[in-house]
């Protein structure tokens, strides 16, 4: 009878700690974990290979009992208005899953995805129309960082959001592995102050980020400061209320000593009305915080019903008069410049049909 294959492991999406614990247990010294993240994360090295300061021998132990591999890059579309890239990835399990690259004047934004789709089902949002699969693990995150990385070449990559498909909050042991890995001293890329991860709402999720010691920034997904409206549009906003959420980011802001930015996609009719601005007024008078204003992008590329199929942007000339009052009522407001709806990569515009 023929025996199974035994599975490699994978080394993409170990921690320092985690690398020096198997490089260990395998009887090698510890030092051998800070080459190898090394190679991955400062050289973005697809094959052990590569690694020239490892030995032979242990070059190929590694290739016959462990991996690099987590992802394969299927496609990239880019934007011919605004450079946008979007990546569209394989997993093992072959689920697909996409990444989107933002160029800026003085940076390159990834975002990225924690989740195989999204069980949120959040109504503006092409990502919940596929609904959910399964989450990523922490290699399959990092993984789109680096295939990025190398796309891009002397391009680095400046910032990282995790704004792409999936609540990361829902993913937490994955999502803290990577920031663990982003932010390390021995990866000379990036920051802790240059990573931002989005939410659409877990409480005890966003208090125990905040005592997890990585002092990231956070995004709250809030689009009304009414319950109402967001029952309607979020609808973990029934499970986790939004006096519950407050609670949570004042508990995150106060222990990190970073201000909150709310995101809010406006919606004709639903939540740019002066009821609206009194209400976000008085929410972000209560915290340190800003306001990310989001014009709806359109997501009937995912042939949208109910709900869904009913929302309507706010005209830019309302975004700008809703904008103006927010100011005058001394919010830090900025309105995010749609880039990639074209290809459909903008905000809230990431899905793949299955």
């Amino acid at each position: 009878m023929m025996q199974q294959a035994k599975k490699k492991i994978g080394l993409k999406g170990l921690t320092l700690e985690e690398l020096r614990e198997y490089f260990s247990s395998i009887g090698q010294p510890q030092y051998r974990g800070d080459q190898v993240f090394n190679w991955i994360y400062n050289h973005l090295a697809r094959d052990f290979g590569e690694m020239k300061n490892l030995s032979k021998e242990l070059r190929t132990n590694l290739d016959e009992t462990c991996s690099l591999n987590s992802l394969e890059l299927i496609t990239t579309q880019k934007s011919d208005s605004t450079g946008t890239q979007k990546f569209l990835f394989a997993t093992t399990d072959n689920r697909k899953i996409e990444s989107v690259l933002i160029p800026e004047k003085e940076r390159n934004t990834l975002c990225i995805s924690t989740q195989v789709g999204c069980p949120l089902d959040c109504k503006f949002c092409a990502t919940g129309l596929m609904g959910y699969k399964r989450n990523l693990t922490a290699g399959e995150i990092v993984d789109q960082y680096l295939f990025t990385a190398r796309e891009i070449g002397k391009e680095k990559i400046t910032n990282i959001v995790y704004m792409g498909m999936g609540e990361p909050l829902l993913n937490f042991a994955s999502t803290l592995s990577t920031i663990s890995i982003f932010t390390n001293e021995l990866n000379k890329g990036l920051s802790r102050n240059r990573i931002t991860i989005s939410t659409a709402g877990i409480p005890y999720k966003i208090k125990e980020l905040a005592d997890s010691g990585h002092r990231v920034k956070l995004a709250f997904s809030l689009h009304s400061a009414f319950d109402e409206i967001r029952n309607k549009i979020m609808p973990i906003n029934r499970k986790y209320p939004l006096k519950e959420n407050v609670d949570a980011l004042k508990y995150y802001s106060k222990k990190t000593g970073t201000r909150i930015t709310f995101e809010y996609v406006m919606l004709s009719g639903l939540n740019d009305r002066d009821d609206d601005i009194k209400a976000l007024t008085k929410l972000c008078s209560s915290l340190p915080s800003k306001v990310n204003v989001i014009p709806f992008n359109s997501i009937k590329h995912m042939n949208p019903s109910g709900i869904s199929a009913e929302l309507e942007p706010t005209p830019m000339h309302e975004i700008l008069r809703f904008v103006e009052k927010l100011r005058n009522n001394n919010i830090t407001v900025m309105i995010r410049n749609t880039q990639g709806d074209d290809i459909a990569a903008a905000c809230g515009q990431l899905a793949v049909k299955y």
